[in-house]
């Protein structure tokens, strides 16, 4: 580790590795409180209206879900090879991560983009004109677009994150690994809520 590593206002690497994570990780905790209020919304609603809610899931679109999976799985796979890299060293090949990660959460977007646009042309927003006549279907699809939604925009910052690692000078990326690390735990974070966002969305009732 390089004195080129170091941010005001830590005097030594430890402390700031120490720190950075735990800030990160406190992160994290008040993100899980705030999708584990939603995931109760979820386990709620179903349980008064099973039937309207499995209803409601079977009109979203298995495809798209399941593209965006992939999709999102494989991001964590180019984020964990950069984050490595940053900390081998291997500049030239973490940039080439963090570009294809960048590359894939805006394919993420863009797909679910496309899924946004069929929802909207099958009306399946909840008001005076939804389609499923069944009690509980409205409350998912208030689910659906809240959360993914949510989701959406963390996804967003997480892509502005790595971009900023993208902005850190080609000689100087390698001492950031702290910095690095931290990226890698909150793109992480996104990955794994989408991981459990799949099967309740996509999955329920088929």
């Amino acid at each position: 580790m390089t004195d080129t590593a170091l941010q005001k206002p830590w005097a030594d690497a430890e402390r700031q590795r120490v720190a950075t994570q735990f800030g990160v990780w406190m992160f994290l905790a008040t993100e899980t409180l705030f999708f584990g209020g939603i995931f109760l919304f979820y386990t709620v609603s179903r349980v008064e209206h099973p039937i309207g809610f499995i209803a409601g899931a079977r009109h979203t679109d298995v495809w798209f879900g399941s593209i965006n999976t992939v999709v999102l799985l494989t991001s964590s796979l180019t984020m964990a090879i950069a984050e490595r890299a940053v900390r081998v060293g291997a500049v030239s090949l973490a940039r080439a991560m963090y570009v294809a990660t960048i590359a894939l959460g805006l394919c993420f977007v863009t797909v679910k983009g496309f899924e946004y646009w069929q929802d909207v042309s099958e009306h399946l927003l909840p008001g005076r004109d939804f389609p499923i006549a069944q009690t509980g279907a409205s409350e998912f699809w208030a689910f659906y677009w809240t959360v993914t939604v949510v989701h959406a925009i963390h996804l967003t910052i997480g892509l502005g994150i790595v971009a900023r690692m993208l902005l850190i000078p080609r000689d100087q990326l390698a001492a950031r690994w702290t910095t690095a690390e931290g990226t890698a735990l909150y793109w992480h974070l996104v990955d794994v809520v989408w991981v459990f966002l799949y099967p309740l969305l996509y999955l329920a009732g088929r």
